[in-house]
């Protein structure tokens, strides 16, 4: 893949990853995955991510030929159930997963001033908390697109935010879901958050050493 491929791919698996994680699906999102607008690579990456992948085009295969409707409402009922509650059993935001920080205190604080760092502050569409994974994600998208646009040091603030947030509760937040939900768009939306960190953490290590 050349540079150009390499960056489309990282900010789709980005932007499908907020799509899960944001709400529940559009139903616009959900016609292009079912229709096969969306296609996953046919090489590996990593275990993770192929994971990620399989899971979610065995769930295409599922579902294409129900009616977009019917698929979207079973899914805003499994993610009601699983990230809002009353008493979800996923909470998806990163001081949760913290053992060194408090949620009120220094933990919030740590994510906001890594946002602050590079220049970005969060949408406010997201309404929830900063340490929540789609504002993460959104972050991390921020600065894929500046290093697209040749802006070298969005790679060192990615390092730090890979080494001092990401790193810390990705794994536990995978497999927290997987050990949730047995629907496969979840499953493949764990499974493709902690591949593709350990797919960006490579990118950064490369060019961060160079």
């Amino acid at each position: 893949m050349n540079d150009v491929a390499v960056y489309e791919a990282r900010l789709e698996l980005i932007d499908f990853l907020v799509e899960v994680f944001h709400d529940t699906p559009s139903e616009a999102f959900l016609e292009r995955l079912l229709g096969g607008e969306i296609r996953t690579p046919a090489d590996e990456v990593n275990e993770a991510l192929d994971d990620g992948f399989a899971e979610l085009n065995a769930f295409v295969r599922r579902h294409r030929d129900r009616s977009v409707e019917d698929v979207r409402e079973e899914l805003v009922s499994e993610y009601t159930r699983v990230f809002v509650g009353p008493r979800p059993p996923v909470l998806a935001h990163e001081t949760y997963y913290r053992e060194d920080t408090e949620f009120v205190g220094e933990g919030l604080a740590k994510v906001e001033a890594s946002y602050g760092a590079a220049g970005w502050s969060p949408p406010e569409e997201y309404g929830e908390e900063n340490d929540f994974v789609a504002v993460e994600l959104a972050f991390l998208r921020y600065l894929v697109d500046l290093q697209r646009r040749g802006t070298e040091e969005a790679f060192g603030y990615e390092r730090v935010f890979i080494d001092e947030h990401l790193d810390h509760w990705v794994s536990a937040f995978a497999a927290d879901l997987l050990d949730t939900t047995d629907v496969g768009f979840y499953r493949a939306g764990a499974l493709v958050f902690e591949g593709l960190v350990e797919f960006e953490d490579e990118i950064v290590a490369q060019m961060t050493s160079a």
